[in-house]
């Protein structure tokens, strides 16, 4: 199967250990119903290489895959730790005002109080407890901040950039009042909530 490579390749899963002797794999995804996975067209490997899914079926962390031309363990076992990747394009637009895929926040300027330029969005994670935004800064460093409404009160990725508030964020800390390193919205302990994500079946992380 030919396919266009993508372009703007968003990770969708990772190939897991090999299930069985007819060629499954257990897949790790990225998706809210892990079967969804196959919704989105051909998946891709980082060298370019095509996945046909063709089978699909739930198991325990994920889902169990049966890609087109895998027909046993060995070739499976070859595949383990494989990312797959679909392009940006081949995930829907309808998103709710606040929601975002990861895609289009990575690589956004990150602007300060009066539009002042701090760094840029270079990753965003997830270690349980909501969306945290990696930046990198103009001076080299490296710091993470809660990816809340407070912290962030503004992304526009149609002009390229996101406003942080320093003070909220923890980047810089309230002359009246505690550092609000991780504070959300009116000051209460850090919420990912307060600002949701895209929804996980369309590759998002609601």
């Amino acid at each position: 199967m030919s396919a266009p490579r993508p372009t703007n390749p968003v990770q969708m899963a990772v190939i897991g250990a090999p299930h069985g002797i007819k060629g499954e794999v257990r897949v790790k995804t990225f998706t809210g119903d892990p079967e969804s996975i196959g919704d989105y067209g051909p998946l891709f490997g980082p060298d370019g290489r095509v996945f046909e899914i063709a089978r699909a079926r739930l198991a325990t962390n994920g889902v169990v895959l049966r890609f087109a031309g895998i027909a046993d363990r060995d070739s499976a076992a070859a595949l383990t730790g494989t990312p797959l990747f679909i392009d940006r394009s081949a995930l829907p637009d309808d998103l709710d005002e606040e929601e975002f895929y990861h895609a289009d926040l990575i690589g956004l300027e990150v602007k300060g109080a009066g539009g002042m330029a701090l760094g840029h969005i270079v990753a965003v994670h997830d270690f349980g407890g909501g969306d945290v935004l990696e930046l990198k800064l103009a001076d080299g460093r490296s710091i993470m901040i809660p990816f809340t409404k407070a912290a962030v009160p503004e992304v526009d990725t149609g002009s390229g950039f996101a406003r942080i508030d320093p003070v909220a964020a923890g980047i810089e800390a309230d002359d009246e009042a505690q550092p609000a390193a991780r504070s959300g919205k009116e000051g209460a302990s850090f919420d990912a909530a307060s600002r949701p994500r895209g929804p996980h079946s369309a590759g998002g992380n609601r």
